[in-house]
């Protein structure tokens, strides 16, 4: 907004360096920017000697200044033998400039780039944290006005080139764009700079070939750059929100099919379409999550759906989840059992198993939760995924649970069994104990206690 601010702001320092020295390149850019300081000032003063809210304050000194400077040029238009074309300084024009214009904006590139590494940790500072800086003894008045400083000499020097209104767009769209690829100040100056020059070149060559203005061509070159990254960028595009939205969806499908069949017994060989119904999904959709928990030996191979030893584990740890949850927002948060059920149903599935633990430890390791249910306590000590590859590992003789001895039966390894980790992922644990190979569930190996 300060940018907007600045580039509509400085039209009537055109017209008064006109007024004053005549067509000049220097006078021009003296003239806007004082022009520009005074704006900032006046914004400045307004924000705080009347107590009006900042982008109002903004708001009502460019928008003055920018109708000064209309005025002002457009009665000079008027006159015989002035011209001052507004049209040139609104929307620019790349291709009337001259050597004094390219002489000029090199010297402010030089002079901006020096003072952003020489002050780099003032505007930092006094940008992020004003109150921090004051104490440390920095004027952040003093900081503010300097960068308003710089950023009119940005201004000044892409006036021919783009114009006051188009300006705007070229401090604020790279700038856009970088932030979608970074969140790191640095990162994100020197990616806004270089996708800034990139914009230039490419819109100046379009331009030339589809013979039309070069300003816009530039902005709009830097705006489709912009709706790419936030499309495609590989932290915060639109297409990996929608990918892991959609691995967020089904591992919380997946989870809902490992409770039902926890809770209902009686009911897992039921068939899909009972499933589907119950989970409020079709049935296709189900039949491609149960393939899914097959592949993690969550689920028998069979035809009726069976948990295995794998997935009863899974399912103690949502249950875990859930109930804790529900321990915190009672002892806690002050809800009641009707309010917290909900709530422990949806978060159930995002809390991670280190924030559970901590949330255990938090509330003194509950066995109950407000309804009395019993909450599943954690495996304590060292477990299989406390290993690194290759290395040799022994099974405790003291399991959590008969559900892990049952387990080790059915992979053949009975306790006080030594084991050599051959390969670790965030799915699988794969081991190798005398002459066989086993995989197991990652969630599983997190529950085997060693020595």
């Amino acid at each position: 907004m300060i940018g907007d601010a600045l580039s509509h702001s400085i039209l009537p320092g055109i017209y008064f360096s006109f007024i004053i020295v005549g067509y000049s390149t220097l006078g021009f850019f003296i003239g806007s920017v004082v022009a520009g300081i005074f704006t900032a000032i006046a914004i400045t003063w307004i924000q705080y000697r009347i107590k009006t809210k900042n982008d109002a304050a903004i708001g009502i000194v460019f928008t003055a200044m920018f109708s000064i400077g209309v005025m002002g040029i457009s009665s000079l238009n008027n006159q015989k033998g002035n011209h001052l074309d507004l049209k040139d300084f609104l929307f620019g024009s790349i291709l009337g400039i001259s050597t004094e214009d390219i002489i000029l904006s090199a010297i402010v590139l030089i002079y901006t780039v020096i003072c952003i590494v020489i002050f780099y940790r003032y505007f930092f500072i006094t940008t992020f944290q004003p109150t921090l800086a004051a104490t440390m003894g920095i004027s952040t008045q003093w900081v503010h006005y300097f960068l308003m400083l710089i950023l009119s000499f940005a201004v000044v020097a892409a006036l021919r080139s783009v114009g006051v209104i188009l300006v705007v767009a070229m401090l604020i769209t790279p700038a856009s764009t970088a932030l979608l690829l970074s969140d790191k100040l640095k990162n994100v100056l020197y990616i806004s700079a270089f996708l800034g020059f990139v914009a230039a070149i490419i819109g100046y060559v379009l331009a030339t070939y589809f013979n039309t203005t070069p300003g816009p061509a530039m902005v709009i070159v830097s705006t489709i750059i912009y709706l790419a990254t936030a499309f495609l960028s590989p932290s915060k595009g639109l297409l990996v929100n929608w990918i892991s939205g959609k691995r967020i969806n089904a591992k919380i499908i997946q989870e809902d099919v490992i409770k039902y069949l926890n809770k209902f017994p009686q009911l897992q060989k039921s068939n899909l379409s009972e499933i589907a119904l119950f989970l409020g999904i079709h049935k296709g959709q189900l039949s491609t999550h149960v393939q899914k928990l097959k592949s993690q030996s969550l689920l028998t191979s069979s035809d009726q759906l069976t948990l295995t030893k794998a997935g009863e584990i899974k399912a103690q740890d949502l249950v875990r989840a859930h109930r804790l949850w529900e321990m915190y927002q009672s002892t806690s948060m002050g809800l009641n059992t009707e309010q917290i059920h909900d709530d422990a149903e949806r978060l159930e599935h995002h809390l991670s198993d280190d924030f559970v633990d901590e949330l255990d430890s938090k509330l003194g390791y509950p066995t109950e939760d407000p309804h009395g249910s019993p909450i599943p306590q954690r495996v304590s000590g060292l477990n299989l995924t406390n290993t690194k590859i290759s290395e040799n590992v022994r099974i405790s003789e003291f399991q959590e649970n008969t559900y892990i001895e049952d387990i080790l039966i059915e992979y053949g390894i009975t306790l006080d069994d030594e084991l050599r980790i051959i390969q670790k992922n965030n799915t699988h644990l794969i081991v190798q104990i005398k002459e066989k190979t086993i995989k197991i569930p990652i969630n599983v190996a997190k529950k085997i206690r060693i020595n």
